[in-house]
């Protein structure tokens, strides 16, 4: 419904970036630059600058993204509206999750969110805490879903569901014949933990704290970018990982991994839906809701 230029236009301004556009709007870049042109011809001005080869806007191009934003955002809320006069939701809904909950939680809401709403275009952005609270303030996504325990100001964060974080070892490995260690015995074991800015690694720098105990004062002995890759790792390694026990719940239930009790150390967190502050609305606060029914019936807070 609204001008496909625009579109063009504020995809281009949002990542400063021809081939990207392209990529996330699913033209080609030749596409991407017409509709760029055709847009400086009807309003007469220049939008973009290329500067030692890197895309800036012009003062007239920062000008029509502030108007862009608010017509698209408009547009979401006139098709919601209507939408729910006739029970029929249409429109593009952009989540984003961090890694754990992007891989093990929310796969089966997206399921049944689409069956039951068709005609709206889901995509969802995984990737670490810190990396989707950057591209929420950047409006690349709607609303997201992260774990960690820091707050941005920017953000408003909503409690979702509670997640523990526990100690696992391959049963392949000579770690798995102990059943309980000591936060002592734990600073000595080779640990395998997630990347700087993963919500799991933040979580646990901060448990660790509350005993005087720093990350450098572990053994960890790599950093990975995945809970999958952990979990690999381990199967060839004895180490241990403090992983999401909702990431290895199959595992261990198959016999795959044990779970090692820590004396006097819980890292429990909470999942939080997240969004710009300001009143929720149309089509993110409607997944909100669809997530949160299904979700708690079976975790809840």
């Amino acid at each position: 419904m609204s001008n496909f230029r625009l579109k063009v236009f504020h995809t281009v301004a949002m990542n400063l970036n021809f081939s990207k556009a392209a990529e996330l709007l699913y033209i080609s870049q030749p596409a991407v630059s017409k509709n760029i042109k055709e847009l400086e011809i009807e309003l007469d001005i220049k939008l973009f600058d290329r500067i030692a080869g890197k895309v800036r806007m012009t003062d007239a191009g920062r000008i029509v993204f502030d108007y862009a934003e608010s017509v698209l955002k408009l547009e979401k809320e006139l098709l919601f509206n209507l939408g729910s006069l006739k029970r029929k939701y249409s429109g593009s809904l952009k989540i984003g999750a961090s890694t754990t909950i992007g891989q093990y939680i929310i796969p089966s809401v997206l399921a049944q969110f689409h069956e039951e709403n068709k005609d709206i275009e889901l995509s969802l952005l995984n990737d670490n805490t810190e990396k989707i609270e950057n591209a929420l303030l950047k409006n690349e996504i709607d609303i997201a879903i992260v774990e960690g325990s820091s707050k941005n100001n920017l953000i408003k964060y909503i409690p979702f569901l509670k997640d523990e974080i526990v100690a696992i070892v391959h049963t392949s490995q000579p770690l798995s014949q102990k059943d309980e260690i000591s936060i002592d015995e734990l600073k000595k074991i080779p640990l395998v933990l997630r990347e700087e800015g993963s919500g799991s690694l933040e979580v646990i720098a901060e448990k660790l704290k509350e005993h005087d105990i720093k990350l450098t004062d572990m053994n960890i002995v790599l950093h990975l970018g995945s809970t999958e890759s952990i979990k690999s790792y381990l199967a060839y390694s004895n180490s241990m990982g403090l992983i999401s026990v909702n990431a290895v719940a199959k595992e261990i239930a198959n016999g795959e991994f044990k779970i090692i009790d820590i004396d006097d150390l819980e890292i429990n967190r909470i999942f939080y839906f997240i969004h710009p502050h300001g009143q929720l609305s149309g089509l993110p606060e409607m997944f909100m809701n669809f997530t949160q029914k299904i979700i708690t019936r079976g975790y809840g807070l």
